[in-house]
């Protein structure tokens, strides 16, 4: 079972595959980020399948780099240079997340390209129903999660210089199309449900919202709470970012309450009693973050969770696609989770009575 929180400060040692030259990093640090002074430890962090992160270390501060990983990449995927110029733009107004340092596009120093950032101390809830916690202060934890969703639907895009960050207009289309094309380009086995959903998905897309800031992966363990307070301090992992409909978070997030609980080890809250827990229902939720953010409530939710459910199968689908191009023990680890979680988007049309 996975843990129900981790520190920010949980690291282990470098996988092999994602080691690199520590002593040129540390030249190049030296020479492009102010005050940087070694010795460099690296350790790296257990999430980051996708860009692989890890803490660095010097005796007087403490900070994280993020990179592209290494081996043949599909086309757009990756993209840190993009995740360090929406959180530059968004540390400017205030938003939480880590200040980001120095971004290096010179694939010799570790060979992909990468930036650093500051290193914020917190905690990541990993399972959605924090059983460590009391319910007072898990009420607290949730509401905040739910304030600072809100507060990224009312970032001004074009005010701080990120009007061209995304293409307003047609979100969940283009997306679908996008994990549409991911799923098919790192195609390892034959899923029935996600050939249907391909096929239904581009059908039913609801009436699109004004388009805001979407972070693209909006969940707890992206999100870094203060060590003892109900607060959140920062939101890590700006791949997935973009402009597009608000609702395109509201909803990914919404998976907490209702996910398979087995697709990822992190737990759901959909066989949870939530009144118990200090947890609203989703609709409850929802409703708080749309008067927030200024938004009409979600009348069906049909679509969305359908859409949310494939979308993470196509993303697991890459990862998978990547580990068995590159013969990685990953892709073993990783194949498993796709077609549960096919099956259960599959099962969300069916139960809606749109199939």
């Amino acid at each position: 079972m996975v843990d129900a929180t981790r520190s920010s400060e949980e690291t282990q040692a470098v996988r092999a595959a994602h080691q690199f030259d520590e002593g040129k990093l540390a030249e190049y640090l030296a020479a492009n980020l102010d005050g940087f002074a070694g010795p460099l430890t690296v350790r790296q962090f257990p999430g980051g399948l996708s860009n692989p992160t890890y803490m660095l270390e010097t005796p007087k501060k403490k900070y994280v780099l993020r990179r592209k990983p290494p081996g043949v990449l599909l086309k757009s995927a990756h993209a840190v240079d993009r995740e360090y110029r929406v959180m530059s733009a968004l540390h400017g107004v205030g938003f939480p997340v880590p200040k980001p340092l120095v971004l290096c596009g010179d694939d010799s120093v570790i060979g992909t390209m990468f930036f650093v950032m500051d290193y914020v101390p917190g905690r990541i809830f990993i399972r959605c129903a924090m059983p460590e916690l009391g319910r007072a202060e898990r009420t607290k934890i949730y509401d905040a999660m739910n304030e600072t969703l809100a507060s990224l639907r009312r970032v001004d895009f074009n005010a701080i210089g990120l009007g061209d960050y995304g293409r307003p207009g047609n979100y969940f289309a283009r997306q679908i199309a996008r994990w549409t094309t991911q799923y098919e380009q790192s195609k390892t086995q034959e899923i029935p449900e996600m050939d249907r959903l391909i096929q239904w998905l581009p059908t039913a897309v609801p009436p699109e919202n004004p388009p805001s800031i979407v972070h693209g992966d909006f969940s707890f363990h992206n999100v870094l709470f203060h060590p003892t307070e109900a607060r959140v301090m920062a939101v890590v992992d700006w791949e997935l970012s973009t402009l597009g409909d608000p609702f395109g978070d509201l909803t990914y997030h919404g998976m907490e309450w209702y996910r398979p609980s087995d697709s990822d080890g992190r737990g759901s809250l959909r066989d949870e009693d939530l009144n118990a827990l200090g947890v609203p229902t989703f609709d409850e939720y929802a409703r708080t973050y749309c008067r927030r953010a200024g938004l009409p409530e979600v009348k069906d939710m049909s679509f969305y969770r359908a859409y949310n459910l494939f979308r993470v199968a196509a993303i697991v689908q890459g990862v998978v696609g990547r580990a068995v191009a590159a013969k990685s023990p990953a892709a073993d680890e990783q194949a498993w989770r796709v077609r549960p979680i096919a099956r259960a988007a599959w099962d969300e049309v069916v139960a809606s009575g749109n199939a």
